[in-house]
C-alpha cells in the first residue's frame, strides 16, 4: 500500500492550524457569561454605591428621631399590625435578665418581620436598638434611606461582599460599643418558600469581637401575611370575608459568645427550624 502524501501548501497548512485551534480554545480561552442589560445595570449601580459607614444616618439616632419612631409605630404600625394580624410573644421575660447591648437573630421571610419584632421588644430595649439593612436595597436612594433609618432605626450593611473588616462595620463596631443592641438577620435576606436559608456568620463574628450575648427570635406566619414581592399586607381570606393572619413571635434563650462561629451559627439554625 502507498503512503498518502500529506497537503504541505501553505493554505492546507493554514486550515489545518484553524483547526487546531478551534478544537483546544476551551481548554485555555475562558468563556465569557452574556449578561443582561438589567444586571449589569445592577451591577454598576452595586459598584458606585459608597461604602456602608459613609452611607449611615446618624441623626435617626437623636432624641426627637427614637420620639418620632416611638409615635410612629403607637400610632401606625400597630393600629396596621392590629388590623392584619393577630400576634403572640413568647419569652420576653428573657429580655429582662439582659443587660445591653446585645445582638439579636432573626429568621426573615417578609417585611412585616421588622416591625412585628420591634413591637414585641420592651420598650426600653426597642428604643436602643438598630436594625441592620443591607445597603444595595434600602440605600441606594437618599430619601428611602432617610425614612427606613427613622421609621425603623436602620444600619447599613453590606451583605455580598463587604466583609466584617473594621472599615466596612465600623459604624456598627462604634454603636455596639456605645450599648446600642443590633437586630439583624443573619440570612442576608428574605425566604421565598418561607423555610429558613443558609445563615451567615457575621452575627456570631460580631459577638465574639464585642463579648456580648445573642438572643434568636423566630417569627412564623408573617410570610403569609406580606410575602415577597407584594407591596402590602393582606388579610386571610375566609368564607365569611377575612380575618387576622396569627404570627407567633418566639424569643430564645440568649446565646454566650465565643470564637467557634460555626457552632453558635448551628445553635440559632436549630432554634430557627425548631
Amino acid at each position: 500500500m502507498l503512503p498518502v502524501r500529506r497537503d504541505t501548501s501553505l493554505p492546507a497548512r493554514l486550515k489545518r492550524g484553524a483547526r487546531q485551534l478551534q478544537y483546544s480554545a476551551p481548554r485555555f480561552l475562558p468563556v465569557k457569561r452574556k449578561t443582561s442589560a438589567p444586571e449589569r445595570l445592577k451591577k454598576r449601580a452595586k459598584d458606585l454605591l459608597p461604602a456602608a459607614p459613609q452611607l449611615d444616618v446618624p441623626w435617626a439616632r437623636s432624641a426627637p428621631a427614637v420620639a418620632t419612631r416611638e409615635a410612629v409605630l403607637q400610632f401606625v404600625l400597630q393600629p396596621l399590625l392590629t388590623f392584619y394580624t393577630r400576634r403572640r410573644t413568647t419569652g420576653r421575660d428573657k429580655l429582662g435578665r439582659l443587660r445591653a447591648p446585645v445582638i439579636i437573630v432573626a429568621n426573615h421571610v417578609s417585611h412585616v418581620d421588622t416591625p412585628v419584632i420591634l413591637a414585641a421588644l420592651p420598650r426600653r430595649f426597642r428604643k436602643r436598638t438598630v436594625v441592620a439593612a443591607a445597603t444595595d436595597y434600602f440605600y441606594r436612594n437618599r430619601l428611602v434611606a432617610s425614612l427606613v433609618s427613622l421609621i425603623f432605626n436602620t444600619v447599613p450593611m453590606d451583605r455580598n461582599g463587604g466583609g466584617l473588616e473594621k472599615q466596612a462595620v465600623g459604624h456598627v463596631d462604634r454603636l455596639l460599643d456605645r450599648g446600642w443592641n443590633l437586630l439583624l438577620y443573619p440570612e442576608g435576606t428574605r425566604s421565598r418558600e418561607g423555610g429558613t436559608g443558609r445563615l451567615r456568620r457575621g452575627a456570631a463574628v460580631l459577638a465574639a469581637r464585642h463579648k456580648i450575648q445573642i438572643v434568636p427570635i423566630r417569627v412564623t406566619g408573617t410570610h403569609d401575611v406580606m410575602p415577597p414581592g407584594r407591596l402590602w399586607p393582606a388579610r386571610l381570606r375566609s368564607r365569611n370575608g377575612s380575618t387576622r393572619h396569627v404570627i407567633s413571635i418566639a424569643i430564645g434563650d440568649p446565646i454566650s459568645p465565643t470564637d467557634d462561629v460555626r457552632s453558635v451559627i448551628k445553635t440559632v439554625q436549630r432554634f430557627f427550624e425548631d
